[in-house]
């Protein structure tokens, strides 16, 4: 919002506007002009903080994990889409976070699959992104180590038809 005021001067006939305004009730930073005759000087106001993105909010159940993976992955560069990963989710896991797999090579070794999208210990510790919980079966850190073991293996999530 700006302000325009027409002020008459001492001596002068002619008039001068004076600008005040800004759009702080929005967060943008708000410039004051003061005219003194003479002189024209500007002097920004105190700077208001940076407008925040509204905080996104997931649903808790499997589109809401996928959803808010790929935003994730998105932000750190890891490829797949929305169809890839719940392709290899629900072959996977069923969609169950804690589905664990007790009886494959892996668990003979000591190592169970475990997750979304059954991923393996030392797997989940080597891309585990940071910023997401730093435990195999938080559904969203499980896709996104997924999705960038995928990633660096296959070029992308998306190329996984069978188990990886």
């Amino acid at each position: 919002m700006s302000v325009f005021r027409t002020q008459p001067r001492r001596g002068r006939s002619a008039t001068r506007r004076a600008w005040a305004g800004g759009l702080t009730a929005a967060g943008t930073l708000a410039v004051t002009l003061a005219l003194v005759p003479g002189t024209a000087t500007a002097a920004p106001a105190a700077a208001a903080p940076a407008p925040q993105a509204a905080a996104v909010s997931y649903p808790n159940n499997l589109n809401g994990w996928i959803l808010e993976s790929l935003d994730v992955m998105r932000l750190n560069g890891i490829p797949g889409t929305y169809e890839g990963l719940h392709r290899n989710i629900l072959r996977e896991s069923s969609g169950n976070p804690l589905a664990i797999n007790n009886w494959d090579i892996n668990a003979i070794n000591g190592t169970p699959s475990k997750g979304l999208l059954q991923v393996i210990d030392p797997t989940f510790r080597a891309y585990w992104v940071p910023g997401t919980p730093n435990d195999p079966f938080h559904p969203v850190a499980n896709i996104v180590a997924a999705a960038n073991y995928a990633a660096d293996r296959y070029g992308s999530i998306d190329n996984v038809f069978g188990p990886y």
